[in-house]
């Protein structure tokens, strides 16, 4: 299959740009710069410009652009630029599939369970309602952007993604060394639930969502059973043979991240119900299974 990818540069997009590469797929890597490889083609997501050429043939388009949630302060203009990274990339996306003489079959919008704001110890799966907040309402925007690819009848999936357990990047990738240094711990009281999920689990459930032809809407990304930041940081001591005894408290997290500590803070214990009802086996369904697959 011809399958076109945005965002192919990031954890999750090298990673699924890799994997349908292995398998014998064509893929198409939209970039923002003047293509320099005959496997790149051209889009410009803030004004709305997709290279049609790219999208031609494909049978598949995966949308994971977006500014780092984690990389900055948010500033009035950062929060701007989160948002309109998502939102307006995606509605360029879902316009030129849906203008295309022979659409797509799927359009995959990499989401975030953000969409569920702070749930706080009540397990939510895909048909609890939006969360308050920054991120929520950015979500709630980044869903409904691709609204043309399914007016136009493309089945359209919004993967919405948990904590992704990898040493190359995320939150993971910056707790690997401080653990491994001994300088981890659990943040704020670490009661906090934690919806993660392993980095090639990941990418089996964005090709799963590819591949069943029935699954559309919202689908959790994380593994079957949330854990709190405690449980979590105890796994991760026990994995790599560390002390994590230097909790950080939520007033430093507070001073250094700013508005973002609040979902740092913040509890999600989101449940991937749809990936489970849709026959998909994890592998890595415990902590230490992802752990251990990661380091």
């Amino acid at each position: 299959m011809r399958i076109a990818v945005t965002g192919s540069t990031g954890l999750i997009g090298s990673a699924l740009v890799r994997s349908l590469r292995a398998d014998g797929h064509e893929v198409v890597r939209f970039v923002r710069r003047e293509p320099a490889a005959a496997d790149e083609a051209r889009w410009d997501p803030v004004r709305g410009y997709v290279d049609p050429a790219g999208l031609a043939g494909c049978g598949a388009v995966v949308g994971l652009a977006g500014a780092g949630v984690g990389e900055h302060r948010w500033t009035a203009a950062y929060k701007k630029e989160i948002r309109d990274s998502r939102v307006l990339g995606t509605a360029a996306l879902a316009r030129a599939a849906a203008a295309l003489d022979e659409p797509p079959k799927v359009f995959v919008v990499g989401c975030a369970i953000g969409y569920y704001g702070d749930t706080g110890d009540r397990a939510v799966d895909e048909t609890a309602p939006a969360g308050h907040g920054f991120l929520p309402s950015v979500c709630v925007e980044w869903e409904a952007a691709a609204a043309p690819a399914r007016e136009a009848g493309i089945r359209t999936a919004f993967a919405r993604s948990g904590l992704v357990v990898a040493r190359e990047g995320g939150a993971w990738g910056r707790m690997f060394p401080l653990f491994r240094a001994g300088l981890g711990g659990r943040l704020g009281n670490g009661r906090q639930y934690w919806s993660y999920i392993s980095l090639r689990d990941e990418i089996a459930a964005l090709r799963h969502i590819i591949d069943a032809p029935g699954l559309a809407g919202p689908v959790n990304l994380t593994a079957p059973e949330p854990l709190t930041n405690r449980e979590i940081t105890a796994a991760m001591s026990r994995v790599l043979r560390r002390p994590a005894v230097l909790p950080v408290p939520a007033v430093a997290l507070r001073l250094v991240l700013g508005e973002f500590s609040s979902d740092v803070l913040g509890s999600q214990r989101a449940r991937p119900a749809r990936l489970l009802e849709s026959g998909f086996v994890f592998r890595d369904p415990g902590i230490e299974q992802a752990i251990r697959a990661a380091r």
